[in-house]
């Protein structure tokens, strides 16, 4: 039998939760969004205000096309999960997420997110496909993702400029049919997204 430490047994008994994004989060994930350990992974590097967050919040909230949630871990606030694409008629979707608060990131909650965002695309929403992007010097979430049964669908070279620096940025897939093998076996809490 496995002995836990303190810090394993935490991770073990972690609770992830999602709901949706509330006007009373703008402040927490401008500060997220504009750490330099979050967005060194992003496409951008953005300069953020109140004001401006304030607007974003209320042309994505009236926008039937995305979705964003606020990840819990045991009931703080921790980051944010987000989907694109809702409208395509193709079934094709987009993803992000970003767990901002450092001493709340672990596989656990990671493996949780994905495997059950997998199980509301294609079981709740009935999509068809998920696709990301992750800049490829970010290796640990590309494992993560094949892990969870991704695929690599191509690595572009030189894609992002950022800075007057090129990153390379690998793009990944998962399919309903994909998920529906990948699963079989697999051990997640499954987590609810707030409709």
């Amino acid at each position: 039998m496995e002995r836990l430490t303190p810090r394993r047994r935490k991770e073990v008994e972690m609770s992830v939760t999602l709901r949706k994004i509330r006007e009373s989060d703008l402040e927490t994930i401008m500060g997220w969004r504009m750490d330099p350990e979050i967005t060194r992974y992003m496409n951008t590097d953005p300069r953020l205000t109140l004001e401006g967050q304030k607007k974003w919040y209320a042309s994505v909230r009236e926008n039937p096309d995305v979705r964003y949630w606020m990840i819990l871990v045991d009931g703080q606030e921790a980051g944010v999960i987000n989907l694109t694409g809702l409208c395509r008629e193709d079934g094709v979707l987009g993803w992000a997420y970003y767990v901002g608060e450092k001493k709340l990131r672990s596989l656990k909650t990671a493996l949780t997110l994905e495997m059950s965002l997998y199980d509301y695309i294609f079981d709740t929403l009935r999509k068809e496909v998920l696709i990301s992007d992750v800049f490829t010097l970010n290796k640990g979430v590309v494992q993560l993702h094949l892990l969870c049964g991704c695929e690599v669908l191509e690595e572009k070279k030189a894609h992002i400029c950022k800075n007057g620096v090129f990153y390379d940025v690998t793009f990944m897939r998962m399919t309903r049919e994909r998920w529906q093998q990948a699963r079989t076996g697999k051990k997640y809490e499954r987590i609810s997204f707030e409709e």
